[in-house]
């Protein structure tokens, strides 16, 4: 069985451009992705801005049936880890490892910021977004 091609998204909250993430994901399988390649978006499952646009395009895809599309959400636990839940919760998502972060950077998100960076020194290729 081939190993999946994994996409990790990382935005911020108050991202509305739904059309920019469905399009760099898009763009970034269709480039890098062996074709008939499983894909498995990962991104840290908050309900609004980038996460909420992958999980819906993961969602779409697969309901499209091209490719086997599987979703990785890794909601934050606030209550357990407090103020440090979103930073710990990027560092595992990083840890779990991929082959491309897509970054959607609005107001200088401290959150996706952190991610991509993480990302870059876990030796994952970065694509940036900014808004």
């Amino acid at each position: 069985m081939t190993s999946p091609y994994r996409v990790l998204v990382t935005g911020s909250r108050d991202w509305h451009d739904d059309r920019a993430v469905w399009h760099a994901i898009a763009v970034t399988i269709l480039e890098q992705a062996p074709a008939a390649t499983p894909v498995v978006v990962v991104h840290g499952a908050c309900p609004h801005g980038a996460d909420a646009h992958a999980s819906a395009w993961a969602h779409l895809a697969r309901a499209d049936g091209r490719r086997p599309v599987a979703e990785e959400r890794h909601p934050a636990d606030w209550q357990q880890h407090g103020k440090a839940a979103g930073f710990r919760r990027n560092a595992e998502m990083v840890a779990l490892g991929a082959d491309v972060c897509l970054a959607f950077i609005r107001n200088g998100s401290r959150g996706a910021s952190h991610t991509a960076a993480l990302a870059e020194q876990a030796g994952i290729p970065v694509r940036r977004y900014t808004a």
